[in-house]
């Protein structure tokens, strides 16, 4: 079993949060959701889209300072 990376992770939660919103109760993570579950799935999603960002901004070679990125701006 191989450990799904950022990306899938929040493909996964953006199908929990639509289906939630259609008014479905799903299994996700192993367990039943529903409606009452929607702020811990939106929570969810947006942890896995900084960490989503967080791992193309790597990949793209922006700066970092221990690991956050940072922009400079230009005053000129």
């Amino acid at each position: 079993m191989t450990t799904p990376t950022a990306a899938e992770m929040l493909a996964k939660y953006l199908s929990a949060e639509a289906a939630v919103l259609r008014g479905q109760e799903i299994q996700f993570e192993g367990r039943k959701v529903g409606r009452a579950d929607l702020a811990q799935i939106i929570a969810g999603r947006k942890e896995w889209e900084r960490k989503v960002a967080a791992e193309r901004a790597r990949q793209a070679g922006a700066p970092t300072i221990g690991g956050l990125s940072f922009s400079v701006a230009r005053l000129d």
